[in-house]
């Protein structure tokens, strides 16, 4: 049977993976902010959507060719969010990003393992050209993102520089910080570095209130 002009296609067809980690960076940004993100502090995934697209055209060029973006945010939805949270996950399918959701029962249900399956996953599909993940947890992902870098796949961490400091001095792992994609952000966030204070100083706020001290000696 002759092949068709859509199987060459399929078989040039490559991918691009971005793995966003939203607990992670939630937690993250929260810190950056001293407490929950208003509107103007909440990303913006079409920014994000524009940027990858951008990056896969590129590969696209380099390699000759055809290179599409997939892209999934994984997240915990706690008891009683998802009215809350809804809108936010129908947004981003919206968007065309894939939604993993998995409920918060415990300290174990997280979505680390989800996404090193996810990744794992198409590691060994044929196609991957190049994958991105926004995450500044260095335990869960520092060896795996190596050994694909080892490979000859592109990898890039997408996070906060002061929080991922294991990608920021990789030399087999590219970092691009989150506030750096143009858009991504409608105001610049409230970031002080203590290698780089202003001469009045500044103010650090707390990551937790104090009064978590006694719950957490409650449980």
């Amino acid at each position: 049977m002759p092949e068709t002009e859509s199987s060459h296609t399929e078989e040039a067809r490559k991918r691009v993976l971005l793995v966003w980690d939203a607990p992670n960076l939630d937690m993250g940004l929260g810190a950056i902010l001293g407490g929950r993100p208003t509107a103007a502090y909440r990303p913006r995934f079409d920014a994000l959507g524009r940027w990858l697209l951008g990056i896969s055209a590129d590969i696209s060029l380099e390699t000759g060719h055809e290179v599409e973006p997939e892209a999934t945010v994984f997240t915990n939805i706690a008891p009683g969010s998802a009215d809350v949270v809804r809108p936010w996950v129908e947004a981003l399918r919206n968007v065309g990003y894939a939604v993993f959701a998995k409920p918060k029962i415990d300290e174990d249900s997280d979505v680390d393992q989800d996404m090193l399956d996810h990744i794992a996953l198409r590691q060994y599909t044929p196609g991957l050209a190049g994958v991105l993940v926004a995450s500044a947890d260095g335990q869960a992902f520092r060896e795996p993102l190596e050994a694909i870098a080892a490979e000859g796949v592109p990898v890039r961490v997408i996070g906060f520089r002061e929080h991922a400091s294991w990608a920021v001095s990789s030399t087999v792992l590219g970092f691009t910080d989150l506030e750096d994609i143009p858009g991504v952000f409608r105001e610049p966030l409230p970031r002080v570095s203590l290698d780089s204070l202003p001469d009045q100083g500044a103010w650090l706020q707390p990551f937790r209130p104090l009064s978590s001290l006694l719950s957490s000696r409650t449980q």
